[in-house]
């Protein structure tokens, strides 16, 4: 590990002082994970497991994915092979399988993503259920989180100065509601044909409340700024937050909304600002799913950033039927390290990645 000599160098992570000083923290750890996999049982959920290795790590368009090779024996030649972002694809496969409940507690990865709340390799607790209703889920994940809570004694918790009173409700909030609260700007505007959203329209209202917008960005980069600037530091203070009605063009993997063609159902929950976790009522239509698998590409070829196959199994899966179906991807380290009060993400994970340059 590099350093300047003037400077003594910090501890491995394997220091015995650090590991002494972090281990009620990391007992927190076992102690949560356990009450959520109990939490599941009694649910009547099943705990599967599915591979690291993936054709495809996702099409978000601002992913960077660990790429590898897969080697066969006596093969001269190898496949291309990502290590996963999410176990979305192959779980939602076991939806088609004929599994109407299910969870798991994956290792995942994301390169280039480093930070307080970010951690390149980390752990995603994610589950889904058959003939379930986005609500269901989202009820689901404020029962997880409470639960949680009660295996560490917490009644509330505090990232930096926000607090989030865990005896609270929480509070449920639409994506358009947010905007006009925290940023005085009407998301809908900006919607009018929802597959092809107005950037000039919500660059000339983020300037407005005072967001610095480049002339080349695009409608996502923008409402993701003004997301991160002036909407995401307001969630989750004083009780939970659930961010739901997002708009249809940031619909991923989510079903449109029945009640608006504007919306889709996703949502998001937040507390003390932070994100946690991240929900949708499952698309099931594998024609419109390429479609909009075939949009990301084109946003991240935009972008400059690699691009990544499209799963063709998981959309052979959906051909053959996914039953209707909500899901939920949760932040296993960022729960415990608000739970646990610690102020860094790498805090709560027992042995963070690591190099010496």
């Amino acid at each position: 590990m590099k350093t300047n000599p003037a400077q003594k160098p910090l501890p491995k992570w394997w220091d015995p002082d650090r590991i002494a000083l972090l281990l009620p923290k990391l007992k927190a750890r076992n102690q949560i994970l356990s009450v959520i996999k109990d939490w599941f049982r009694k649910e009547g959920f099943i705990e599967v497991e599915t591979p690291v290795l993936q054709e495809s790590p996702g099409l978000e368009p601002h992913l960077l994915a660990f790429q590898t090779t897969l080697l066969e024996p006596f093969s001269a030649s190898g496949s291309t092979m990502y290590l996963q972002s999410s176990p979305e694809y192959a779980m939602k496969k076991l939806l088609v399988a004929g599994m109407t409940k299910i969870f798991q507690v994956a290792r995942c990865y994301r390169n280039a993503e480093r930070s307080t709340v970010h951690h390149p390799e980390f752990t995603m607790l994610e589950w889904y259920r058959s003939d379930a209703t986005w609500r269901q889920t989202a009820n689901d994940t404020e029962a997880l989180i409470k639960a949680a809570a009660s295996a560490t004694g917490r009644k509330e918790v505090k990232f930096k100065e926000n607090l989030c009173d865990l005896g609270k409700p929480f509070n449920y909030l639409s994506v358009t509601e947010a905007f006009l609260k925290f940023a005085k700007i009407d998301l809908r505007l900006s919607l009018i044909d929802p597959h092809f959203p107005d950037g000039s329209k919500l660059a000339k209202m983020a300037k407005d409340s005072g967001i610095r917008i480049g002339n080349e960005d695009s409608w996502d980069v923008i409402f993701d700024r003004i997301l991160i600037e002036k909407v995401e530091p307001k969630l989750g203070l004083g009780r939970g937050t659930v961010l739901h009605d997002y708009p249809l063009p940031l619909a991923a993997l989510a079903r449109g909304s029945p009640d608006d063609p504007c919306l889709a159902e996703r949502f998001e929950v937040y507390m003390c600002g932070i994100e946690l976790a991240n929900g949708f009522g499952e698309l099931s239509d594998p024609v419109e799913q390429r479609q909009r698998f075939e949009k990301d590409l084109t946003k991240k070829k935009a972008l400059g950033m690699a691009v990544y196959p499209i799963d063709e199994d998981f959309l052979d899966a959906l051909d053959v039927g996914m039953p209707s179906s909500s899901g939920v991807a949760l932040g296993l380290d960022r729960l415990v390290m608000l739970m646990a009060g610690a102020k860094c993400i790498e805090d709560v994970i027992w042995a963070p990645v690591v190099t010496d340059s």
